[in-house]
């Protein structure tokens, strides 16, 4: 039965994409929810919860107030917390229950500013959606925002777009901005995708050892007035799907354009045994941007030919940053045929039950999938040294295999 799971857990859901997006920008963030499912978030999903503050709540619905209603309450809890806390927004997200029963959050929202005076919003979630969903809706959100300011630009000619990041790709920027530092947006950043391991910061000295100086980081590493003046960039850089819909705003309404990607190394290629993978796919499980850039990468350093390790996106995400041959497969019942096939596996942990014996399985934890187990565990593969030492272990173990 299709969208049952046996064996695997779940992504994160959309409410906590949201809370990870909005987490470090000072606002006040509140789940329309039964108690309890802040603590899933905060203790599970959220590495930044024990070491940095942010005010992310759950207004503890009860069976009486989802059977009768009593917005009056959540009314006066969010307001009494607004005041005291004085956030530079409020953010009311619906869960399921919330969602079914029809809780009119638009119209809270303006209850609450009126009554408090600080701008409240809601957005789009019902629990019943993964992670990626809620960032691309939080960011979105946060671009709207950002361009609030700025003139009509519907006539004005959309610029040009440049897909997925590459060395060529940037310099191409760089000189039509030459001599002036290109500055650039980063798009899409949150622990579920990226771990506290470094990477974020690898990514911009990256882009600031190519020329580049990182204007804003979504959501990592900035702050809201940084995000809010983010249309005066140049480039947007997205490094997930959920900073997709923030790209798309910025394009249209401030004309910046934007690359896909992440900046893996390129590596001298090894030379892989022609028999290594005996003829069988290669697959990556993740999200979009990641395993998209991830695949490309390791083609190259394995000395693979080009499209010979697939992508499998088991989330929500979109057609334009899917490259040729991308599988969209969200169920369990889809996986277990196509990774039985498999010689080479590259997933979370906890997609090893679900693949065969046969198949060389190398982890790759991902903390939207299986929160803050492995996260100990999670390379910063847009360094040299430990993306060589990720190619390295991928050929250790189809040597083990003997696939």
């Amino acid at each position: 039965m299709k969208q049952t799971a046996r064996i695997l857990s779940t992504y994160s859901a959309d409410t906590f994409g949201v809370c990870s997006a909005l987490y470090e920008l000072g606002g006040m963030v509140v789940i329309h929810d039964p108690s309890g499912c802040n603590s899933t978030y905060t203790t599970h999903d959220e590495p930044r919860w024990f070491k940095e503050p942010s005010q992310i709540f759950v207004s503890a619905l009860t069976e009486q107030d989802a059977i009768l209603g009593n917005d009056a309450k959540l009314i006066a809890d969010i307001e009494a917390a607004a005041k005291e806390l004085q956030p530079r927004f409020i953010c009311l997200i619906p869960s399921q229950i919330a969602h079914m029963i029809a809780t009119d959050c638009r119209a809270i929202c303006r209850i609450l500013e009126k009554k408090t005076g600080i701008p409240a919003f809601t957005l789009p979630t019902n629990s019943m959606h993964y992670y990626e969903r809620g960032i691309y809706f939080a960011l979105q959100k946060l671009a709207d925002f950002a361009c609030q300011s700025l003139p009509d630009a519907s006539a004005a000619p959309e610029p040009a777009v440049s897909r997925w990041l590459s060395a060529k790709n940037l310099d191409r920027f760089l000189r039509d901005k030459s001599p002036s530092p290109l500055h650039v947006n980063v798009l899409g950043a949150t622990p579920l995708d990226f771990a506290l391991n470094g990477s974020i910061d690898s990514i911009r000295h990256w882009l600031e050892a190519r020329g580049c100086r990182v204007t804003s980081c979504w959501a990592m590493g900035s702050d809201l007035d940084a995000i809010l003046a983010s249309h005066r960039a140049d480039l947007n850089l997205i490094v997930s799907y959920g900073g997709l819909g923030a790209a798309r705003i910025l394009r249209e309404r401030a004309g910046i354009p934007y690359l896909v990607g992440l900046p893996f190394p390129q590596l001298q290629p090894i030379d892989t045994p022609s028999n290594a993978l005996a003829g069988r796919p290669a697959y990556i499980i993740g999200e979009t941007v990641f395993v998209g850039s991830l695949a490309r990468a390791l083609e190259t350093a394995l000395g693979l030919p080009r499209a010979a390790i697939t992508a499998i996106v088991p989330m929500e995400t979109d057609s334009e940053l899917l490259q040729p041959g991308t599988l969209c497969l969200t169920d369990e019942c889809e996986l277990i045929p196509r990774l039985h096939e498999a010689g080479l596996i590259i997933a979370d942990p906890l997609y090893e039950p679900i693949c065969p014996p046969s198949a060389a399985f190398v982890p790759l934890p991902h903390i939207a999938f299986s929160g803050r187990l492995y996260e100990k565990a999670i390379p910063n593969l847009i360094e040299a040294a430990p993306f060589a030492a990720f190619v390295q272990k991928i050929l250790r173990t189809l040597q083990q295999n003997d696939v």
